[in-house]
């Protein structure tokens, strides 16, 4: 196999697994004002992602490391081009960030407040704003003869990019309700069922007109199978959660937003930047690439650190698999002292 072609497959498989995984990251935090009614109703379902959010979202920063080794052409245009909206992505990253750690750091209702609309913002862009940038990139993008990105950032908010955008906000906020009612029980876990009923619904809605308009401008055989896949996934996932299998639910999810970028990535293939106005500036797998040299290396250092990667990841998630209750979280100002035989998820940003 030509080693462009497999990295090319390598980095939709980064982006998939970072928008999987930090994909209900973000729906957990969009979700805090519609079911918290509580301080610790908000503590719970913070916690829920407390051990994972930051190893989740490592994958965006692997998927750009390779983006960046394996097709550097790639890589200079779309951060060039992208760099507005690149740089508000991963300023919301880094104020989600800042607010997990520093919510709980003082009592007060109003500091907590603050943080809590960090944490939500900080959710809500970057799941809006990934979408647009997806879309662009299959949709393609003014580029001069010298692969630059000729355009404004308001050119980058067209019509198709908009819905793409909110294909991937309903997708990641049905996600993480999804998963919350996973790991929660009582009134929190009814209440995120039937919201993410109803998000679901609009999910569905949306991204079946999303798929659609992307198959009508970039159809091909193998972009309509997955988008078809795709679109029965998400709807499997919203009738497993109205029977109350959430762990189905989340799974045909996960399902679905993997192959929702998978078919993307398929409409885009050969090309990895088009370029709308004039094709022959585009960006291609062939002309973006590395060298053979560097991509021999790399798929050397992939066989041998991909694999442990996955299986420290997969071990991470099993050893905080249990719900996380309201009564795992103590009161303000209460020491959390864990002992060794005990395997409960404690508190851990709350």
């Amino acid at each position: 196999m030509d080693l462009a072609v497999l990295w090319f497959g390598f980095v939709a498989f980064f982006f998939v697994g970072y928008f999987v995984l930090d994909g209900f990251d973000f729906g957990v935090g969009m979700a805090l004002p519609f079911l918290g009614r509580d301080d610790v109703d908000r503590r719970v379902m913070i916690n829920t992602i407390g051990p994972v959010w930051d190893l989740n979202e490592t994958w965006v920063i692997v998927g750009g490391a390779a983006l960046f080794a394996a097709f550097p052409e790639w890589y200079a245009t779309l951060f060039s081009g992208f760099y507005l909206a690149l740089l508000l992505i991963l300023l919301a990253l880094i104020v989600r960030g800042v607010s997990f750690e520093y919510r709980h750091q003082r009592a007060g209702a109003r500091w907590k407040k603050w943080f809590d609309g960090m944490i939500i913002t900080g959710s809500a862009l970057p799941a809006f704003l990934w979408g647009v940038a997806f879309a662009n990139i299959v949709q393609g993008v003014a580029l001069d003869a010298n692969h630059d990105y000729t355009g404004t950032f308001f050119d980058l908010l067209n019509g198709y990019a908009l819905l793409g955008g909110l294909t991937t906000l309903l997708l990641f906020f049905t996600h993480g309700v999804v998963f919350i009612s996973l790991k929660t029980d009582g009134g929190l876990r009814l209440r995120a069922r039937r919201l993410a009923t109803r998000s679901g619904l609009a999910a569905i809605v949306v991204a079946v007109v999303f798929l659609g308009w992307t198959a009508l401008s970039h159809f091909s055989p193998v972009f309509l199978a997955l988008a078809i896949l795709a679109a029965v996934a998400l709807v499997s996932s919203w009738i497993a959660n109205l029977r109350g299998a959430e762990g189905w639910s989340f799974g045909f999810m996960a399902a679905t937003i993997a192959l929702a970028v998978v078919s993307l990535f398929a409409a885009l293939f050969p090309d990895v930047m088009p370029s709308s106005p004039n094709p022959e500036n585009s960006l291609t797998i062939a002309n973006a690439s590395s060298s053979q040299t560097t991509l021999t290396i790399m798929t050397w250092v992939a066989a041998i650190f991909l694999p442990l990667i996955l299986v420290y990841q997969g071990f991470t998630y099993w050893i905080f698999r249990k719900r996380v209750t309201r009564d795992h979280i103590p009161q303000e100002g209460t020491p959390v002292e864990p002992t060794a035989d005990d395997d409960t998820p404690r508190p851990v940003t709350a």
